[in-house]
């Protein structure tokens, strides 16, 4: 049976929020500053530019499932949109297992070097190539849950193995975008 969709109604939805956050305000229960600041973010243009961009996802992209289903899809779909268009990809997390052998990957950049860390090398037939989920040139965000942005290439290199008797190493990476200057 095919489920029949309901036409969105965020602009509507957006409009009853601001009227309540009024009525929140006028009321004197809430503390008006962080209700005042909510209000202007449902007035903004960012907000407006990023609901017009998910109805129009929503409204035309051939999502099969629920409606839960569906609305996940699309923000999803609208968050890397608007990273796309502001120049960053998507970060992904790869876990790879920590073996005697080594992750297979190198890294560059740091601190020292006024550059964030990148793989610099997958190393062929190392865990990292096996599991397929890191590439060259991909920046590493963080190992393990502990940032690396902004770190030394020591500091970085060392957060690698400093895992204890943890068996996975969790890394967080984005890929790389090339800017090309004329």
């Amino acid at each position: 049976m095919t489920e029949v969709s309901e036409p969105l109604t965020l602009a509507r939805d957006v409009k009853r929020s601001i009227e309540l956050l009024e009525k929140l305000q006028a009321s004197g229960d809430f503390p008006t500053t962080k209700l005042a600041a909510l209000q202007k973010v449902l007035n903004s243009d960012f907000l407006n530019s990023v609901r017009e961009v998910y109805e129009h996802v929503y409204e035309t992209v051939d999502i099969q499932g629920s409606h839960d289903v569906r609305a996940s899809a699309t923000a999803k779909a609208t968050v890397a949109a608007f990273a796309a268009s502001e120049g960053h990809a998507h970060p992904r997390v790869v876990e790879l297992p920590k073996t005697e052998e080594g992750l297979g990957f190198n890294v560059m950049g740091g601190k020292e070097q006024n550059s964030p860390i990148y793989i610099s090398r997958i190393i062929p037939g190392g865990v990292a190539d096996r599991h397929g989920g890191l590439k060259r040139g991909d920046q590493l965000l963080s190992v393990n849950g502990v940032s690396v942005e902004g770190e030394n290439h020591e500091r970085a290199y060392l957060r690698k193995w400093k895992c204890g008797s943890i068996n996975n190493v969790i890394l967080a990476v984005v890929n790389k975008i090339m800017t090309h200057k004329a």
